[in-house]
């Protein structure tokens, strides 16, 4: 394929990327693009989630998910390293490899032999979302130009799953939001409080209890109640300050 050719592609893989209603479907479109372009067996992305735990998103095979989670536990392989370290790996075989000897025999023995793992950089370019990586089950000459057209697919679904990452996390905040506001709406006729006196009964229930103020929520919208007290813990009413009573 010339450079007119996989510009196009591109292009036109870009489109579907941008279309895609969610980052799960997003990251699809780029593993089976890449998987195609590279001649692979295998392809996954592997995204930065909360508290710094990597989590595998796409994958075509449950092998790459399985590859994933020993990076993740043993903290060392191509596509971990290349996650939280910034750098582009290859293993063209994984047999002679020295540099992860922990994980290296266990991909080997679930069918892995060469190995390409691409970071994902946000739009400013100075964060990691994570990394893309690809799986091939024999020795495999990965080329120099196999490399620069990686990074073209990685740099295209960076920009299309940071956008897409962050109309997800508006729309769960938004959607958090919304259910706090039917919690303090089921306070509110219940007890004859106002709209400030409920979500302060809401966020005091939460910080006493050690729930997050959108799942307490949930489960007021969902229950009609609020989760029961402790044996020993006394409900004091609306009246005193407390949290009114969940009956």
């Amino acid at each position: 394929m010339d450079g007119a050719e996989l510009a196009a592609e591109l292009a036109e893989l870009a489109e579907r990327m941008y279309r895609a209603p969610d980052p799960e479907q997003t990251a699809e479109q780029v593993v089976a693009y890449a998987r195609e372009q590279l001649g692979a067996d295998h392809a996954g992305i592997t995204l930065i989630g909360r508290g710094g735990r990597l989590e595998t998103v796409a994958p075509t095979e449950p092998i790459v998910e399985q590859a994933d989670m020993l990076q993740n536990e043993l903290a060392e392989g191509p596509c971990y390293d290349s996650a939280w370290h910034g750098s582009t790996l290859v293993s063209q075989d994984l047999a002679a490899e020295r540099r992860w000897p922990t994980w290296t025999p266990k991909a080997l023995a679930l069918g892995i032999s060469s190995v390409l793992g691409v970071e994902l950089l946000d739009q400013s370019g100075e964060h990691r979302l994570g990394a893309m990586n690809v799986y091939w089950a024999t020795d495999r000459l990965i080329t120099a130009d196999e490399v620069a057209v990686a990074h073209l697919i990685s740099r295209h679904a960076a920009l299309a799953l940071d956008g897409s990452l962050k109309v997800k996390g508006l729309n769960v905040a938004l959607d958090g939001r919304k259910r706090i506001g039917q919690a303090q709406g089921i306070l509110m006729e219940r007890h004859g409080l106002d709209e400030d006196q409920a979500f302060a009964v809401l966020r005091r229930y939460s910080q006493n209890h050690n729930i997050k103020l959108r799942a307490l929520a949930e489960t007021l919208v969902v229950t009609r109640k609020l989760p029961a007290y402790g044996p020993a813990e006394k409900d004091p009413g609306p009246d005193a300050g407390g949290t009114p009573t969940t009956s």
